[in-house]
């Protein structure tokens, strides 16, 4: 298990990078992997994506001195969200049963975090954000069933879906840390449309249930000069505060999106006229 780094452009350098360079700035590929427990440090807010899918073995948090080494959550709190069949995330000796779309926030402690899958012929499969901790709150399990439901937008504009919060304050205590993740309705294609920003805090997404001969595109950057990043099934895209941000797929997909910063307001958003795109 490493550690992996990437290191973001800032908003001018980004104006003149080719698709590969941004994907080398902005993207994050191989997650999901049997038997690999994934993790890339990110420098917008120090925020760690990854990925465990656990088979036979549990997969388990290691200590990195990137981190200030010990416990990987001594410093650190954790979302985590299950898109495969039931599986089980141990916190010391405490034992939590999550299965498909369910979440689990892990606070700030000093225990072990391990993962595992209930069948590894058909695993779970883990993805999960960490921000940094100021202090500690309590564990918690959210059914999906317990999740915030919101439904959004309209067949007219391609942009049906449902939103569902589980990690948001009002269910959860966090020190920044807000997730959850947007179902699309068959026959619409469009998230988060018209786009916005989030000048108080970074966002990531990760996309799921894409068909592998399906792509997204993730837009991203300044509203007068926008770029698109093409992305695969179960790939992550991060979004620093400066950048708006949407995407359309080639056909239905789902997504996890996880937020840092300073303000866990959901509709804390600066939204960007769809004629001052360019």
């Amino acid at each position: 298990m490493n550690l992996q780094r990437k290191f973001a452009a800032d908003q001018n350098r980004y104006r003149t990078m080719r698709n590969e360079e941004l994907r080398e700035s902005f993207v994050i590929e191989g997650l999901m992997q049997p038997r690999v427990l994934s993790m890339t440090l990110s420098d917008i807010d120090r925020g760690i994506i990854g990925s465990a899918v656990p088979l036979d073995e549990p997969l388990v948090f290691g200590s990195f001195a990137e981190l200030g080494g010990g416990a990987f959550t001594a410093r650190r709190e954790v979302g985590v969200i299950n898109i495969g069949a039931p599986g089980r995330v141990w916190i010391g000796d405490e034992r939590f049963a999550l299965d498909r779309l369910d979440s689990l926030y892990v606070g700030r402690c000093d225990e072990a975090v391990r993962f595992e899958s209930d069948n590894p012929v058909d695993p779970a499969r883990f993805y999960f954000v960490s921000y940094p901790a100021h202090t500690a709150y309590p564990h918690r399990l959210v059914r999906k069933a317990e999740a915030n439901r919101i439904d959004l937008g309209d067949k007219a504009t391609c942009n049906e879906r449902t939103i569902f919060q589980p990690l948001r304050p009002g269910i959860i205590e966090s020190c920044q840390l807000v997730m959850g993740f947007t179902c699309i309705a068959q026959g619409s294609v469009w998230n988060t449309f018209p786009p916005h920003t989030h000048d108080r805090r970074s966002e990531f997404y990760f996309y799921f249930d894409l068909p592998e001969d399906s792509r997204i595109f993730h837009f991203m950057g300044r509203p007068d000069e926008m770029k698109a990043l093409p992305l695969h099934n179960e790939e992550a895209a991060l979004s620093p505060s400066w950048s708006m941000h949407c995407g359309v797929g080639s056909s239905a997909y789902s997504f996890i999106w996880s937020m840092g910063g300073e303000n866990q307001e959901f509709d804390d958003m600066d939204h960007v006229p769809q004629a001052a795109l360019a």
